[in-house]
């Protein structure tokens, strides 16, 4: 099967799913420990051509590993520890369907690495910021992608039966990298020799038992008579570090909403509209219209129904939905509307109860969904006109842009749009950097911020806004439709290719961190190395793999 016939024969992906629909997971629940175990449906991949055996993986199984995160998240706040582990037996997972992306397309294969490691970081996330520990229970073979979804977790804990092992066997087999970290994870977070790295990444193999411990791929190992009770002995003392309430009343997640026009996604919170002749995208986000709950027990009656909850969860929807499904919409273009002072009062309670197990969780949402967008291979203009309310958190819409163009009415204050800094735009929803984004946009300069921080909480008009720096342009009501024209225009004619390597260096300036050089540097060569022959020629090594036939490669060092 071609890759064109391939991308073609399977409809719009979507990413809401529950666990009555799960065909690749199994979530149980034990007090503090929750487990979940991959037993992947062979014959439920989300395309067709392929086969996911040996607890290999695609777009799907991961759709519903993002899912049942969330899940524990916020349905089980009890759950201190998750322990990941499979149900076949000697197989933990064999990493992403080999079939699956050698019948790709290129942008299929990429988005799918971007995802998974969006998915991945997530885990990392929740460790370091919400208390929720992760333990890989590796109890069979361990290979690519599924050596990748251990290395996200806190610790590996490896079977000693004498096969079991764990690998990156890409390089060697198939030409291409790990595409989701590994090699990153490896060095800086797992900290393995560079030598022995070396070896362990150009071997198809694996390492094994004492090894592997040894060369800390793995942080313990057990023989399988007393698998099970080291794994449930350490996910214990993993849960004992947490802070996460035995006594928390979970908040059951229902399906996000949403109307589907042929141009457009409709949320509760959320507008997306398409303008196919001139590639764009606008994101329209809503400020609350009901009264916001000024007390946990307020937030905690309403439930996914909290409009932080219900906003993020929609907009989380609608990146993931567009930056799938709609692959020739270049630019997206950010608003917002409602009032102002309603999104700062929900500020107000995000703040005030930031140390709450719910609220916390909300915060996390909100800061991977906003994560996505910076990450995302799309242009990104914010326009802030009459009606807009870019305060605290949806001021951080306009920072995450590329451009932000603010309408200057100097005679008539009343109808001019306002931006507010809040209390949240100076570090509670950080980029992967680790940077606000007013760090990042002033390269954590203290007069720049000092100046901004002086103004927080006053409503700045376009001339104020554009002096702080807080805008790219502030034209006036004769200029706005021209001047906004063009640049979009200028835009929707560059080459796609050239504007996502530029957007990604001029987003992610500065310091860099595991996440960053994940996305910014992994993921870029692999972007590039996916489009090589080498990989994916008539003779790639990708493209040849299980037919029986050797890899043909072209020797030449570029």
């Amino acid at each position: 099967m071609s890759a064109a016939i391939a991308d073609t024969a399977v409809s719009k992906i979507d990413y809401r799913t529950e666990p009555s629909k799960y065909h690749h997971w199994t979530l149980s629940f034990d007090g503090p420990i929750a487990t979940l175990a991959m037993n992947v449906d062979e014959n439920a991949g989300l395309k067709p051509g392929y086969k996911l055996k040996l607890n290999s993986y695609d777009l799907g199984v991961d759709i519903e590993l993002h899912d049942a995160v969330n899940r524990v998240r916020f349905e089980h706040p009890e759950v201190r520890t998750v322990v990941v582990t499979s149900l076949k037996d000697r197989v933990f997972c064999s990493g992403a369907n080999i079939f699956m992306l050698g019948v790709s397309s290129h942008a299929w294969k990429v988005n799918f690495c971007k995802f998974t490691n969006e998915t991945r970081n997530g885990l990392e996330d929740s460790s370091a910021n919400s208390g929720l520990k992760f333990l890989a229970a590796v109890n069979g073979s361990c290979a690519g992608g599924g050596y990748e979804l251990a290395l996200a977790c806190d610790e590996i804990l490896l079977v000693d039966d004498r096969s079991s092992a764990v690998s990156l066997p890409e390089v060697p087999l198939l030409g291409v990298l790990p595409g989701t970290g590994g090699l990153t994870r490896v060095t800086d977070k797992r900290h393995v020799r560079h030598d022995l790295a070396d070896i362990f990444c150009t071997t198809t193999e694996g390492v094994r038992g004492q090894k592997a411990k040894d060369w800390r791929l793995v942080d313990d190992i057990a023989k399988p008579a007393q698998f099970a009770e080291k794994v449930k002995a350490r996910a214990l003392e993993l849960a004992a570090k947490s802070d996460r309430p035995a006594t928390g009343k979970g908040v059951p997640l229902p399906r996000v909403e949403r109307s589907e026009g042929a141009d457009s996604l409709t949320y509760a919170n959320v507008t997306v509209n398409i303008d196919r002749a001139r590639r764009q995208a606008t994101f329209t986000v809503k400020a609350p219209t009901a009264a916001t709950p000024d007390s946990i027990e307020g937030v905690e009656a309403q439930g996914a129904a909290w409009w932080p909850l219900a906003m993020a969860r929609e907009l989380d929807d609608a990146i993931l939905s567009m930056r799938t499904n709609e692959l020739d919409i270049g630019t997206w273009i950010l608003k917002t509307e409602g009032d102002a002072a309603a999104v700062l009062a929900s500020d107000a309670t995000l703040v005030k109860f930031k140390d709450h197990w719910l609220v916390r969780e909300t915060i996390g949402l909100i800061r991977r969904t906003f994560s996505r967008i910076d990450v995302s291979s799309r242009s990104l203009f914010a326009l802030v006109e009459p009606g807009s309310c870019f305060a605290g958190t949806f001021l951080e819409l306009a920072l995450a842009a590329d451009r932000s163009y603010m309408l200057a009415l100097p005679d008539d204050a009343a109808k001019a749009p306002k931006l507010v800094v809040g209390e949240m735009n100076f570090g509670m929803l950080p980029m992967a950097t680790g940077q606000s984004r007013l760090q990042r946009r002033f390269y954590e300069e203290a007069p720049a911020i000092d100046a901004i921080r002086a103004r927080a909480g006053q409503p700045l008009d376009a001339d104020a806004a554009f002096a702080l720096g807080l805008v790219t342009s502030a034209p006036d009501d004769i200029d706005w439709t021209d001047e906004v024209r063009i640049a979009l225009e200028e835009r929707a004619a560059m080459s796609p290719d050239a504007l996502t390597g530029m957007e990604a260096n001029l987003r992610f300036n500065g310091k860099e961190n595991m996440v960053t050089r994940v996305f910014g540097r992994l993921t870029a060569w692999q972007n590039w190395i996916f489009q090589r022959p080498n990989a994916v020629g008539e003779k790639g090594a990708l493209k040849v793999y299980g037919k029986g036939e050797k890899a043909a490669f072209d020797m030449n060092r570029v």
